[in-house]
């Protein structure tokens, strides 16, 4: 999977995320979001997450980063000239996001899905949207992971679920890609950021206040009823 992924110049796919959060309850509490996205080696990416609470768009021209906040309707913009996978790493170093996925879009995915691991096992056969799949299982120290890939010549993750187990009630952060295509001609304005006329340009310190997650911002677990 790794090294049919890493090979595609180009890769476009929508999916579904599901983050859960535990509260002092004990009450398992499960945010949902969708979104796309599209990649062309080695320095182009376009990623927009939809949800109840987040709404944010990032874009990479290859030399400038630009993360776009609908919600705040405002968007911030760096010098980041490199590859995806060298962005990925400054951005989740920059801000403290996890980004949990971006991973299996790297070259070297293989590497950092298994830094980790201290045990794998091969579950069997699963079904993901009616596609086929082989169901792989990992332990970490802190966390596991399950990843379901796609049987025959196009090996592509289909869903990849990580367990918190350092957490109590070990919350799960899962994904379902879908409609997923390789080499696909992409055109130039895919990865031209524009911003919205009403969007003001904030400075580039409030990037570690945006919000990549779906989990609403400031809201502790179970003060709401």
């Amino acid at each position: 999977m790794s090294d049919y992924t890493a090979a595609q110049k180009s890769i476009s796919a929508t999916f579904d995320s599901d983050i859960e959060i535990i509260t002092p309850e004990l009450q398992k509490i499960q945010f949902t979001s969708s979104g796309q996205m599209k990649l062309n080696r080695p320095d182009k990416l376009r990623i927009r997450r939809t949800g109840g609470y987040a709404d944010v768009e990032l874009v990479y021209d290859g030399k400038t980063l630009s993360l776009y906040g609908n919600n705040a309707k405002s968007y911030v913009q760096a010098d980041a000239a490199g590859t995806v996978d060298q962005v990925i790493d400054t951005l989740q170093a920059r801000t403290g996001a996890a980004m949990p996925g971006t991973d299996l879009l790297l070259t070297n995915s293989y590497d950092e899905l298994m830094s980790n691991v201290i045990e794998g096992k091969y579950i069997g056969q699963g079904v993901v949207d009616g596609v086929e799949c082989e169901h792989l299982a990992f332990r970490g120290a802190e966390t596991d992971w399950q990843i379901w890939i796609e049987n025959g010549a196009r090996p592509i993750p289909r869903k990849y679920v990580i367990t918190s187990k350092t957490l109590a009630g070990a919350p799960q952060y899962s994904l379902k890609i879908k409609d997923w295509k390789t080499d696909v001609p992409v055109d130039a304005d895919t990865f031209v950021f524009k911003p919205p006329a009403d969007a003001k340009k904030a400075d580039l310190n409030a990037l570690a206040m945006m919000e990549f997650d779906e989990v609403p911002p400031a809201t502790a677990p179970g003060t709401k009823k």
